[in-house]
């Protein structure tokens, strides 16, 4: 499975291109042609449905999906995805849109409309997850951001299924760290399949110490 983590979202008519471009397929001629291949892709919603609903079309017709943000890791998210609107933070609120949109693109189990929830923020993806009990959460900030097993717990849910957790410099620079400095940069590899394994053990540990 493909993840393009591009963050698009624009006007309706430019969303429309970005949706064919990273999912869809666009015809040249007598050729068609998947510019990107993506399986999924990241998509900013703050320009509102008019910038969502191509990528939600192009979906249904490519049976793709989409990871929406909603609470992404970075420290400063909160700057605005924490604010109070009538009375409850921004996030949960398009937390709602998400579980909106993925009502109408559903599959067996979960929605295609899935969701980018951080990590660093266990107690918000507690509530998210409550929130979105349709949708695959995609969860950065594990690892090189802090994230750690136990905080993963809330974004599965019972059937433990329905995250996607992602480790991108705590793997691919796995050899810079002191757990792992012994393989050296010459054997990046070997480090990248030792912090791998650790972190399914994590994960697999604290989901096994939950129930």
């Amino acid at each position: 499975m493909i993840i393009g983590d591009v963050k698009r979202g624009d006007i309706g008519s430019t969303s429309a291109a970005y949706a064919t471009a990273h999912l869809g397929k666009i015809k040249v001629g007598s050729k068609e042609y998947t510019p990107f291949g993506e399986d999924f892709a990241t998509v900013n919603p703050y320009l509102g449905s008019d910038g969502v609903n191509p990528f939600v079309d192009v979906c249904k017709e490519e049976k793709k999906g989409l990871f929406i943000l909603v609470k992404t890791s970075n420290p400063s998210s909160g700057e605005f995805q924490d604010r109070i609107i009538d009375g409850r933070p921004l996030y949960e609120w398009v937390g709602e849109k998400v579980a909106e949109w993925g009502a109408d693109c559903m599959g067996d189990e979960y929605s295609y409309i899935g969701a980018v929830v951080g990590a660093t923020y266990p107690e918000m993806g507690k509530v998210l997850r409550e929130i979105m009990p349709k949708s695959y959460i995609l969860v950065p900030g594990y690892g090189a951001q802090g994230g750690q097993g136990k905080d993963l717990v809330h974004f599965f849910n019972e059937d433990g299924l329905g995250a996607i957790v992602n480790s991108s410099r705590g793997i691919i620079a796995a050899y810079k760290q002191e757990a792992y400095a012994k393989f050296g940069p010459e054997n990046f590899g070997d480090a990248s399949r030792a912090a791998v394994e650790a972190m399914v053990a994590d994960i697999s540990g604290a989901l096994a110490a939950a129930k």
